[in-house]
């Protein structure tokens, strides 16, 4: 009985206009986001590549001048992921570098100020398809489950044969799902045979779980926007009116509720801008610099004393031995100080972001949205690990290289020599020796998918919450209707 109502409900599906529109939705759109996406990450691998090597070509002819303390000594460069094909999410917001200099970590200019028109208009990724397009499709496909057969009368007759309620709706469900599904399925293989075709790495052992983690995740979803029509064809008995509210609901759960709660967000928590933090600190610096100085010229004419000396090789030696002490001090106090801008900073930015997300999560959308970015490599995971290994690399430049960097005037004095005799004889070892004192930049890697799948887990519950409790209330809205 239950296959019969199966069979029925394909048969119903099959022969409706929605299912042309399905069929051409997924063979235009998926495999055409797929050839889109890819191109464009192939841009961006290039560009990366070349940034790369002009940044090594740079440094080993122009060696870096770290006495400027706002000066970039090395860069962390960001890789593309050819995952970002499927969820663009904050690859093309995140800086493709970090900057480090004496001031702290600066930002590279990102994609966005110079392409801030296609940014506004949004990505045409898989993502996109799948959270906004195939939703409505979903809630198409069910809004007259039963609006529709109570309309027409249809309902009395078919339960007037003894079939079960859970049976008739379970079958409903099922075939309309599968009805969905499959076209879905075969224009997302389509898609990848075509990524395949152009070069994309879906056989490595890195990409192939994940992208199949992605379809599940999005058949889930899928599921969720089901239970959702379900549950409003069995609330109206009117076809025309379960359908304004099944398309009210869409725009509410998909487009307008996941943003109102970051906007909430920002009005309850406000936060400082980036370049205002580096601003504090660099005035921080310019402060500290000016007390040291004066400190340490105190000490010198402690020692020296008022008038005229000969700066001798022992004389050099006491001063160094006078500075040496004070640079040390002052270089911890900054470095304190800047490290207290840095963590109240971040607290904020997390404290608004967590309620933010918080907020947007009243929706399926915004689960599946962190869901598969940290999936694709291109979400919160990604960018939290991107500003942590720079970090880390930023407080071994620190120890390695800028603690040996002094401010006074003397100490830039022979700077400035040395630099002047290094670009006169380029195979001077001292030019050789100032490259080779900073730190090479770490390599930027990526969590695991087991990672991913615990640090979304949340939203994989979520979305599996909605599914079963929507499909729970159907049934149950369904079981004391009144046909």
């Amino acid at each position: 009985m239950l296959m019969t109502l199966i069979q029925k409900e394909i048969m119903h599906h099959i022969l409706s206009a929605r299912f042309v529109a399905l069929l051409l939705m997924c063979v235009l759109l998926i495999p055409l986001t797929f050839f889109i996406s890819y191109r464009h990450h192939r841009q961006n691998q290039v560009d990366y590549q070349e940034a790369v090597k002009r940044a090594s070509t740079e440094a080993k002819e122009n060696p870096p001048d770290a006495q400027d303390p706002d000066k970039e000594v090395s860069k962390l460069f960001l890789k593309p992921t050819p995952l970002s094909v499927f969820a663009n999410g904050l690859e093309e917001a995140l800086p493709t570098y970090l900057g480090m200099t004496r001031n702290g970590i600066r930002q590279s200019t990102t994609g966005l100020t110079q392409t801030p028109l296609s940014y506004a208009l949004g990505h045409l990724d898989f993502l996109f398809v799948v959270s906004t397009v195939f939703s409505l499709l979903a809630l198409l496909f069910t809004f007259d489950a039963v609006a529709g057969e109570r309309e027409t009368g249809t309902i009395r007759l078919t339960l007037a044969n003894a079939i079960p309620r859970d049976r008739f709706l379970l079958g409903k469900l099922m075939g309309g799902y599968f009805v969905f599904v499959v076209p879905f399925l075969v224009s997302f293989l389509l898609g990848l045979l075509l990524l395949v075709w152009q070069g994309f790495p879906l056989g490595e052992s890195a990409i192939f779980p994940r992208v199949v983690s992605l379809t599940l995740a999005a058949l889930l979803y899928i599921a969720v926007f089901f239970a959702i029509g379900t549950v409003i064809s069995t609330y109206f008995d009117n076809a025309k009116t379960a359908l304004i509210v099944a398309f009210s609901i869409w725009v509410f759960a998909v487009l307008i509720l996941p943003r109102v709660g970051f906007l909430t967000a920002k009005i309850i928590v406000p936060t400082r801008t980036e370049q205002s933090v580096y601003m504090e600190k660099a005035a921080l610096r310019n402060d500290l610099l000016k007390e040291k100085q004066e400190k340490i010229n105190k000490k010198m004419l402690e020692a020296l004393g008022v008038g005229q000396f000969t700066v001798t090789e022992g004389v050099q030696e006491k001063l160094a031995g006078l500075r040496a002490p004070v640079e040390e001090e002052y270089r911890q106090k900054f470095q304190n100080q800047a490290d207290k801008i840095d963590r109240e900073y971040q607290r904020e930015q997390n404290r608004q972001e967590q309620l933010g997300e918080t907020f947007s999560r009243i929706t399926p959308t915004a689960s599946l949205i962190y869901l598969a970015m940290n999936l694709a490599q291109t979400g919160k995971l990604k960018r939290d690990t991107y500003f942590q290994t720079g970090n880390r690399y930023y407080n071994q430049l620190d120890q390695d290289y800028f603690k040996d960097i002094s401010d006074d005037a003397l100490a830039q004095m022979r700077h400035l020599t040395g630099r002047a005799m290094a670009r006169m004889n380029p195979s001077a070892a001292s030019s050789k020796s100032e490259a080779e004192k900073i730190p090479p930049a770490p390599d930027l890697t990526g969590a695991s998918l087991k990672e991913a799948l615990e640090y979304s887990m949340f939203d994989v519950l979520l979305l599996c919450v909605f599914a079963i409790v929507l499909t729970t209330v159907a049934f149950l809205k369904f079981f004391r209707l009144d046909v």
